[in-house]
């Protein structure tokens, strides 16, 4: 069975320690590469991934599961390697926030069937929270060195479908992918560019 882990509660004031600073992973998903497994609207996966000083705004398209069922499997790929100590998330309202996560790392072929028979490398029993005032921290000797995050939202606490409204990954960037390098080599030579005197030009000649 993957680990289960607890929550902490946010106990101070969040405003004035600036939690936004820990929060900040989201500068460095793959935006554009975010995608979701059952959502009710393609594209809004994104909407949830934003900073930490937005998080209480309630956005008009939320991350949705169809109706009927409550499962999310969200792909999210970082422009470099992170170091992932804790999530944040705020459901929707009404029984429509997830109750259970599953997480998984460095994978790009997650689909149910696959998140099905593989174990997780961590899950949370998720409590309703409308704030953002409670933190689920990882073991995070497990979530070094991430490259892709892959969460499997499951159940929600009694309505048809599941909602998200925000979602913050805290931690640490640690580096940026390689970039390939392109090189551009001469594969033809050009008189222009390889001009020779005269003098040298007959220097290893002689007439008889």
């Amino acid at each position: 069975m993957p680990p289960t882990q607890g929550c902490c509660s946010h106990d101070h004031d969040c405003e004035a320690t600036d939690c936004g600073v820990a929060y900040s992973l989201y500068k460095h998903i793959d935006l554009m590469k975010v995608r979701c497994l059952n959502a009710s609207e393609e594209g809004t996966c994104r909407n949830v991934l934003r900073p930490w000083h937005d998080r209480l705004l309630r956005i008009a398209e939320p991350l949705r599961s169809n109706e009927g069922d409550s499962d999310l499997l969200l792909h999210i790929p970082f422009d470099g390697a992170v170091k992932l100590k804790g999530i944040c998330i705020i459901g929707g309202p009404s029984g429509s926030s997830p109750c259970h996560l599953k997480a998984y790392i460095n994978r790009d072929d997650i689909d149910f069937a696959v998140a099905a028979d593989i174990p997780a490398v961590q899950s949370w029993d998720l409590q309703e929270d409308l704030r953002g005032q409670i933190e689920y921290p990882t073991q995070v000797a497990k979530f070094n060195g991430v490259h892709a995050l892959d969460l499997h939202f499951t159940g929600c606490f009694g309505a048809d479908c599941s909602e998200i409204q925000f979602i913050g990954l805290k931690g640490e960037f640690t580096e940026r992918k390689r970039q390939a390098v392109e090189a551009v080599y001469e594969t033809r030579a050009l008189p222009q560019d390889h001009k020779v005197s005269g003098e040298q030009l007959g220097a290893g000649w002689s007439l008889g």
